[in-house]
């Protein structure tokens, strides 16, 4: 039998045991070292500026109610009077794809670049995602007006037969705001809420205070309106972002926010637009470090990838989405054999798994730290991949009371 099979050996070996008041205090040492570093590293906007050539990137803005409202009326007025000319209309359209993204490393953000697609309805091909398009501006005009927000499930249920598929009206939707010049909140259109926060946070939402640490043991639903959050205060040293919403909820439940002073956030996996801003706008308010907890596969690490670099569908919005220099605490590769993981909590990496584990450390965002590209390179040779929950194989509070504590008390993040 080998060591890892026995299991808790490693416990013994490292000497790894609950946290002391003295393990306390130098874990905080070292995160607050960790945000006196963050703070030294963080690049002026005038730097900024002068690194990268603005020119060449789509900027988008924040922009009121009734400012998106006229700007939709100046598009159909236009329309209008492109059709009175015997003309027909179309809307140009900033591209999306691939080839129109670039990653800047100044911003450390995927942003989009200048290029315009025209989408005419004279053209056959371009007939249907020109009607959408108008159809999405007209609903999202009624919805701006009547003051109201809607999710994007209600978008589409407004015209099934046009949309036909749900991802065709979100799509559209993205568009609408990329050639709208302003980020899709401004929109009034949301998603259903997915986040969830809890611990050393408050803020007002839409005028009512918010105390994370009296919203039950699962913590606050993350808002799908982020623009209505005001007066964010907290007395956390640092942001755990938890990719499960399992480990999630056995942090929340053990209040290690209590034993730590930290907010916890999870996306469920995947996030969605509002826990990326919502984890953008506590992390630029707060100016505090973002350590992240995710599973040790490339899907973990592509995760990650998406709040720290933003997705390439809404590069355009990159600028809310985005919180750079989040530090990798766990689940690392390289934890598997430094916590002497059981050999049946090891799972073997699928063929998709190694394509992506490849495609990952191609990435400017891993080429950038050596360290990350270490411990993809590990996860490569070894061929194994583990999830979060495999660390319950040392009992079920072994996270909260023992591994994160290890991980804090050595300041083990890169």
């Amino acid at each position: 039998m080998s060591s890892r099979s026995r299991g808790g050996s490693i416990l013994k070996k490292q000497k790894i045991s609950n946290t002391t008041t003295d393990d306390h205090d130098k874990i905080m040492h070292e995160i607050r070292q960790c945000r006196e570093e963050l703070k030294a590293k963080k690049i002026a906007p005038a730097e900024i500026a002068k690194a990268i050539d603005m020119s060449e990137m789509h900027i988008v803005t924040d922009m009121q109610s009734e400012e998106v409202a006229l700007a939709i009326e100046t598009l159909f007025v236009d329309a209008v009077e492109s059709i009175i000319r015997g003309e027909s209309f179309s809307f140009a359209v900033p591209s999306r794809s691939a080839g129109n993204q670039i990653y800047i490393s100044a911003l450390d953000q995927v942003v989009l670049k200048t290029n315009v697609a025209e989408r005419s309805f004279v053209h056959a091909k371009q007939v249907r995602k020109t009607a959408l398009l108008a159809r999405v501006l007209s609903l999202v005009h009624e919805v701006i007006r009547k003051g109201i927000h809607v999710t994007k499930r209600d978008l589409f249920y407004t015209d099934v037969k046009l949309f036909v598929k749900q991802e065709d009206s979100d799509g559209v939707l993205e568009d609408a705001a990329c050639m709208i010049g302003c980020p899709r909140n401004c929109l009034h259109v949301v998603a259903a809420e997915k986040g969830l926060v809890v611990g050393r946070l408050q803020f007002y939402e839409d005028g009512d205070l918010i105390d994370c640490t009296r919203m039950g043991i699962t913590g606050k639903a993350i808002p799908s309106t982020v623009d209505k959050i005001s007066d964010i205060s907290s007395d956390a040293e640092f942001i755990l972002l938890v990719e499960k919403d399992a480990a999630y909820n056995r942090l929340a439940e053990d209040r290690f926010y209590n034993q730590f002073p930290c907010i916890l956030i999870t996306g469920k996996g995947q996030p969605d637009v509002a826990t990326r801003a919502f984890l953008h706008r506590v992390t630029s308010e707060l100016q505090i470090p973002v350590l992240a907890f995710v599973d040790a596969d490339p899907y973990g690490l592509k995760i990650l990838s998406v709040y720290m670099s933003g997705s390439k569908s809404m590069s355009y919005d990159a600028a809310s989405l985005t919180t750079p220099d989040i530090k990798w605490l766990g689940l690392r590769p390289s934890d598997l054999d430094t916590f002497d993981l059981p050999d049946q909590c090891r799972l073997p990496m699928t063929s998709k798994d190694i394509e992506m584990g490849k495609q990952l450390i191609e990435e400017a965002f891993i080429q950038k730290n050596p360290k990350w590209c270490k411990e993809l390179n590990k996860m490569l040779q070894s061929k194994q991949k583990a999830e979060i929950q495999a660390l319950s194989a040392f009992g079920f509070q072994f996270v909260s009371k023992v591994y994160l504590p290890t991980k804090l008390r050595r300041g083990d993040w890169i």
